[in-house]
């Protein structure tokens, strides 16, 4: 069965209705420059009140490695996701975690490129935009990322993803996990409920 995840959490509501919905990972973006950029106290607070076997995972661009290893501890999230140009070296630091790395696709990926990625715990591919990391609402040529199965990592498909759509997505490549955050939202971090439960319930059909 196709995992789930929601990115972009920023209040507990959203998240506990995500978690009772079927949600097997929530996203906490630890991006300022995003306008769903979460405080590590906050979301330390909603991390504790989480389920059991709902993983919390948190979304670094470029940061610093001592400070995501700071909020990584300070609150309790054990898988990161790295969404911005780390290197291949920056990733093999973080042996201890279960380490995401993304890649927005443009026009083709170079496996070349994933391949030197081999502490990365799954690949997540994404929609190209510029000065934008992630959230952008945009689909890409998901038929892009069928040679990355080669790779034998787990593949998450994110960008532009929502319950009108996710079936095909899937039916198409045949992720591990689909990932989405704009397309069941109402407004940047605050979700919709509706479309919440909708695509959980066709992802996990």
């Amino acid at each position: 069965m196709t995992k789930v995840k929601i990115c972009g959490i920023t209040n507990i509501k959203d998240a506990l209705k995500a978690a009772s919905l079927g949600a097997d990972a929530l996203g906490f973006v630890f991006y300022k420059k995003s306008p769903r950029f979460i405080g590590p106290y906050k979301a330390k607070k909603i991390i504790d009140q989480l389920p059991p076997f709902v993983t919390p995972v948190g979304l670094f661009v470029n940061q610093q490695e001592g400070a995501v290893r700071q909020i990584a501890e300070f609150c309790g999230i054990t898988t990161l996701q790295f969404h911005g140009d780390e290197s291949p070296a920056y990733v093999s630091r973080f042996k201890k975690y279960h380490v995401i790395k993304a890649f927005r696709v443009q026009e083709k990926i170079d496996l070349a490129e994933l391949k030197k990625y081999k502490e990365a715990s799954a690949f997540l591919f994404d929609a190209y935009q510029e000065d934008a990391f992630g959230g952008s609402g945009k689909v890409f040529n998901w038929s892009l990322i069928k040679g990355a199965k080669s790779l034998n990592k787990p593949i998450i498909l994110s960008g532009g993803l929502h319950y009108n759509n996710v079936v095909e997505a899937i039916e198409e490549v045949r992720p591990f996990a689909v990932d989405v955050s704009s397309g069941v939202e109402d407004s940047p971090g605050k979700k919709n409920e509706r479309s919440l439960r909708l695509f959980i319930e066709k992802a996990t059909l």
